[in-house]
């Protein structure tokens, strides 16, 4: 095994929060849900990352009960590892680096809520750190920003990062690819 697939903070948190009326897919676990079957079928690590941010009272306090992934994905099967997170990225406040490492894993597929935020920061770390990043755009989700909206945000992070950070792919690219391998 030499690749992953992070799934990053696809949580009832933002479900619970105010502005999931307004998330870019609200759907988002069924695209999810898509690379997850495809990387169990590739023998692929998988890794579900959450974000906490214990004391807050907020709707990432693990007390409130949403720090949870959302109802629609299946559960991690055993030896899936699932970290809590306190920062926007998941490598700095988790073991993630060290779990990839003793993995052998040099490639990393990512996927998650906050396109811009927490996977977007996690892949740029990801490539810092040597990794091979796949970004796959279709199973993220975001929300409006200003004036900008969250397709907006989204063509911003795929050109950002495109051919400097990672491959930008869709979920059918990827089990295209899967299919012809």
């Amino acid at each position: 095994m030499n690749r992953a697939l992070i799934v990053i903070d696809v949580q009832e948190s933002f479900r619970a929060h105010p502005l999931w009326s307004r998330i870019s897919d609200p759907k988002i676990a069924e695209q999810v849900g898509r690379l997850v079957a495809s990387a169990r079928a590739a023998g692929d690590l998988i890794v579900w990352v959450l974000h906490t941010e214990p004391g807050s009272a907020g709707v990432s306090d693990p007390e409130l009960g949403h720090v949870r992934l959302l109802e629609e994905l299946e559960r991690p099967l055993p030896g899936e590892p699932v970290l809590h997170k306190t920062s926007h990225n998941a490598f700095t406040t988790t073991n993630l680096q060290q779990l990839l490492t003793e993995a052998g894993v040099r490639e990393l597929r990512v996927c998650g809520i906050r396109t811009e935020q927490c996977v977007e920061t996690t892949t740029r770390i990801g490539s810092d750190l040597g990794y091979r990043m796949v970004f796959v755009t279709d199973a993220t989700a975001t929300h409006p920003i200003g004036d900008l909206s969250a397709a907006a945000i989204i063509e911003r992070t795929e050109a950002v990062l495109r051919d400097r950070f990672a491959r930008i792919a869709t979920v059918a690219e990827l089990e295209a690819e899967a299919a012809g391998a």
